[in-house]
């Protein structure tokens, strides 16, 4: 069985399990609801066939983690394998963003404001590039709610909109808390960790990076999407304050789990000229051995990095002799 077909069969068993397990909970509430007596016998055969499916998808659940462990895979990774069989990639990331959201508002409430910044660590503000916006957006959400409850004079249609209304307030600002608790990191080893709130994380090794600058520019389009100069933007309020020229190209996973590389990264920090003064003081210079001998893998990474830095300031170095 291929894993195409395996996971195809997976999600069936899902979907099966959930329609037959609301099915039955339906015609329960409807017999209760029309005052009909279901007996005993008859209240046990839909809940052992409401209980069926069940017992079939964990059976299939568990067959797909042992695969996956045979595999080699470790236990976490194991885990989001059989969650991305189970549903769609885009899906799971949605789902986990949300569970994220609720996560950051909790730390922000209780004063935990720093999620993944240790000891020897370096935090880089940018949430408040996009304050004026997202409050702005909340504001227009709420006046919008209680315009709602008094414009629209059908009920159904009145609750539905109050809560798509609440959901998009708590929404705004649950996207402004993870991004305040979640922030840019220059790591103790010198790595760069590059956050947007519980979307996007990026870790750039410290070997990887070859030069930094102050470069305020406008950003458009979509988050981190990279262009055709091989740039991605994190951008806050339309704007990026830092650029960050690689070594090599770096890979990382998009919003949506679509895997993408860079070569350029730029974004936005609140205080640009620190954040920029302390990933340059731990870029990571190689050092020649006793017999004045550079590694050949230490070699081509400085001279990547000259190369990329000439391109970055626009001065070509010597040539060589």
């Amino acid at each position: 069985m291929t894993d195409r077909t395996a996971n195809r069969s997976l999600r069936r068993a899902m979907w099966w399990s959930v329609g037959l397990r609301a099915s039955g909970a339906l015609v329960l509430a409807l017999c209760a609801t029309a005052g009909i007596r279901v007996g005993s016998a008859a209240r046990l055969a839909v809940e052992l066939a409401m209980a069926v499916p069940l017992v079939f998808l964990v059976t299939r659940l568990g067959t797909a983690y042992r695969r996956y462990r045979r595999d080699g895979l470790g236990q976490q990774a194991a885990f989001f394998a059989v969650a991305v069989d189970l549903v769609s990639l885009p899906v799971l990331k949605l789902m986990i963003h949300e569970f994220s959201l609720f996560t950051s508002t909790l730390r922000l409430l209780t004063g935990r404001w720093r999620q993944g910044v240790r000891g020897g660590d370096m935090a880089i503000p940018y949430a408040s590039g996009g304050a004026a916006l997202l409050l702005a957006f909340a504001y227009v959400s709420a006046v919008e709610t209680v315009v709602l409850a008094f414009v629209i004079p059908w009920p159904v249609v009145r609750d539905i909109a109050l809560i798509l209304d609440v959901w998009g307030v708590y929404f705004i600002i649950a996207l402004f808390a993870s991004c305040v608790v979640r922030p840019h990191v220059i790591h103790a080893d010198g790595s760069l960790g590059l956050r947007y709130g519980a979307l996007l994380d990026i870790r750039i090794p410290a070997g990887e990076i070859a030069a930094a600058r102050v470069e305020r520019r406008s950003a458009r389009g979509k988050l981190a999407a990279v262009d055709a100069d091989g740039c991605a933007a994190l951008s806050m309020g339309g704007q990026t304050t830092v650029t960050v020229q690689l070594a090599r190209p770096v890979a990382f996973t998009r919003p949506l789990g679509k895997p993408d590389c860079a070569s350029t990264v730029r974004f936005y920090a609140a205080d640009p000229a620190a954040a920029v003064a302390a990933i340059r003081a731990r870029i990571v210079v190689p050092v020649p051995d006793p017999l004045g001998r550079v590694p050949s893998s230490a070699r081509s990474r400085s001279r990547g990095r000259a190369d990329a830095s000439s391109r970055f300031t626009g001065r070509r170095s010597a040539p060589r002799r």
